[in-house]
């Protein structure tokens, strides 16, 4: 009787889909965001270049990435840094990103720190509402061919929106 309810568990467990087996939040695409990269392109009208290391955490639950710039401040601090962390709302059926960073915005007080995007083929377009009526449009897109990651980053208000940001992602 042991053997067969054994055996029965054993062929169950194996037909289960990965992700409960696995356990945590399954994502294709956010695995190939997975990894080493360097971040080059323009911010707000400067050409940049940042470090950045995305690794899941939390059983994964969320992707995190830690994103620093190589040029320094005066006092050796990074001129940028960041931590971010997306992951899976199942209640809205949207991706979710919380990002904090060093630009002095507040932190958590500040509702501008996440955003939400809804999967459109291999882009995840989040939208950063201030609550004040400006918004900030951030749109991660994969290029399968390159295995590379674009960000454009743009600012609305009044309905107008201007570019901030156009980073690629090459992995090291």
């Amino acid at each position: 009787m042991k053997t067969l309810f054994c055996a029965s568990m054993i062929c169950l467990a194996a037909s289960l889909p990965a992700a409960a087996q696995e356990g945590g939040f399954q994502d294709e695409l956010l695995d190939r965001l997975a990894g080493t990269w360097v971040m080059t392109g323009t911010i707000a009208g400067d050409e940049i270049v940042h470090d950045l290391v995305a690794e899941w955490v939390l059983d994964h639950q969320y992707l995190r990435f830690h994103e620093v710039a190589r040029g320094k401040e005066p006092d050796g601090t990074p001129l940028y840094e960041a931590i971010v962390f997306i992951g899976w709302n199942e209640q809205s059926d949207q991706y979710a990103c919380l990002w904090l960073d060093s630009t002095g915005g507040g932190g958590l007080a500040v509702p501008v720190v996440m955003g939400h995007a809804q999967r459109s083929g291999d882009s995840l377009p989040f939208l950063f509402d201030s609550g004040d009526g400006s918004l900030i449009h951030n749109t991660f897109a994969y290029s399968r061919d390159a295995d590379t990651w674009t960000w454009a980053i743009d600012n609305e208000s009044g309905g107008e929106r201007a570019p901030f940001a156009r980073v690629t992602l090459t992995r090291q």
